[in-house]
């Protein structure tokens, strides 16, 4: 009887051994950060988190070697790592400077190779020399809310309770203000930059590794574990440059000045596509990335077609042309936030002058280049080898041509200022310099060059 119970409980203990199911494999999402942080980067990092949070990932490894880079593309990663629903930890991998110390503490968990280092990130200006003090302020903010948004331990000691930041944020301050001191850790007239030790002694580190698998086994506690990490495409790069503020300060230049050029030619001509070509490229990663809507797409366009009404249509410029302008600037810069309709709780301050910054920038670029091309086209210089002046200076210098001076003739085209004149049964180019000119109306030639008249409304 004993044998039979012996033998039972033995099934029993074999069957509850192999019908255990095998310990599942957890996803260990990595993205790996090691240039400088710019917008491509800012690319990466939102396309990694998505993709990580579809795959059902449990954990995200930020693999980071990195100088620094741009503040406002730093800033954007340390919002969404903040506020990202899996988990993040860094495995600071050499370096961890500048824009990279923010980015790292956003991180729930930090942790260091033996010899990395971190800190030092003071705002700095493309020559190397401190920003001033209004972007320094901006950063340390940054810096201090970051440490804070961690939160603090409970201490309980004896009959007291207190409270410790988890992450001092003192002292990622005192990575970006010099004037702070910290007893022994920091002296006035440094900029605090940690050691992995030093980082481990004043809690900015939760452990020492060699490796990623280190830091997954040992300090994150998977003996299993399935690890993926992001491949980014090539299309990412190409949003990255297209999405670069220089470069999109460029495109607002070609936009202004294709538009500007245009009406002072006859006919559709390079400028207008010019303007197009780069309209597409501005607008297009923006939209595909989502910040740029519909409607802000549809307001430029309609402040296009303003100007355009006013310059054709309206005589002079007034309130249209005004209203057109001022829709063109608010559908470029509202395309650079990222609100959700009209709900702009998620910009911050930074961000909607940055995004004005970039598109001023690129509109007065625009209007400077357009006033010295406009001196240049045709004359001794810069366009000198692409213009015509040296023919048409002695085509058109003959004593026929030169008497044009003085003579009345009729507007053929509507002058904006460009058109098309009658001069005594002869049709010429001509440009206004008294404004708006209805087809049709009586016209003063007032000088010949370079192959077109200047003409002058007839008030005779």
């Amino acid at each position: 009887m004993k044998n039979i119970l012996y033998l039972c409980c033995l099934i029993c203990w074999t069957e509850l051994f192999f019908l255990q199911p095998a310990q599942s494999q957890v996803l260990v999402y990595q993205i790996d950060i090691r240039k400088d942080i710019n917008r491509t980067t800012q690319i990466y990092v939102s396309r990694g988190l998505a993709e990580a949070q579809s795959l059902g990932a449990e954990v995200i490894l930020i693999h980071l070697n990195t100088y620094g880079g741009l503040l406002d593309s730093a800033d954007s990663i340390r919002t969404a790592i903040l506020y990202n629903p899996i988990p993040v930890y860094v495995f600071i991998d050499n370096n961890a400077a500048s824009a990279g110390a923010l980015i790292s503490l956003a991180c729930k968990q930090i942790y260091m190779r033996r010899g990395a280092s971190m800190g030092a990130a003071t705002v700095v200006e493309q020559t190397g020399d401190a920003a001033p003090d209004k972007y320094q302020s901006y950063m340390r903010s940054m810096m201090r809310s970051t440490a804070e948004a961690h939160g603090k331990d409970t201490i309980i000691q004896r009959n007291d309770t207190t409270f410790r930041w988890k992450r001092d944020p003192l002292i990622a301050e005192a990575m970006v203000d010099n004037r702070i001191v910290i007893p022994n850790l920091i002296d006035s007239g440094r900029t605090l930059t940690f050691t992995a030790e030093e980082a481990m002694k004043w809690g900015y580190c939760d452990g020492i590794a060699e490796s990623v698998d280190e830091v997954i086994t040992r300090y994150l506690g998977y003996e299993t574990y399935s690890l993926t990490s992001f491949r980014p495409s090539w299309l990412h790069n190409l949003l990255g440059f297209l999405t670069n503020p220089i470069f999109q300060s460029i495109l607002i230049l070609v936009i202004i000045g294709g538009i500007y050029f245009e009406l002072q030619t006859p006919g559709v001509g390079f400028p207008l596509i010019a303007a197009i070509l780069a309209a597409i490229l501005y607008f297009s990663p923006l939209y595909i990335e989502g910040l740029a809507q519909n409607w802000e797409i549809l307001l430029f366009v309609i402040g296009v077609i303003l100007v355009l009404i006013e310059l054709f249509v309206i005589p002079g410029f007034g309130v249209v042309g005004i209203g057109g302008i001022l829709l063109m600037i608010t559908g470029l810069v509202l395309s650079l936030l990222d609100n959700v309709v009209f709900d702009f709780d998620n910009v911050s301050g930074f961000d909607t002058g940055r995004a004005f910054m970039i598109v001023m920038s690129g509109a007065i670029l625009g209007m400077t280049s357009m006033i010295w091309l406009s001196t240049r086209i045709g004359k001794r210089g810069l366009l000198r080898r692409i213009s015509l002046q040296a023919d048409l200076e002695s085509a058109f210098s003959s004593p026929v041509l030169s008497g044009l001076t003085g003579k009345t003739g009729i507007a053929h085209t509507v002058l904006r200022p460009s058109g098309k004149v009658w001069i005594e049964g002869e049709l010429y180019d001509g440009i206004s310099e008294s404004g708006f000119i209805e087809k049709g109306s009586e016209v003063c030639v007032v000088r010949f060059e370079n192959a077109q008249v200047y003409v002058e409304l007839n008030h005779r």
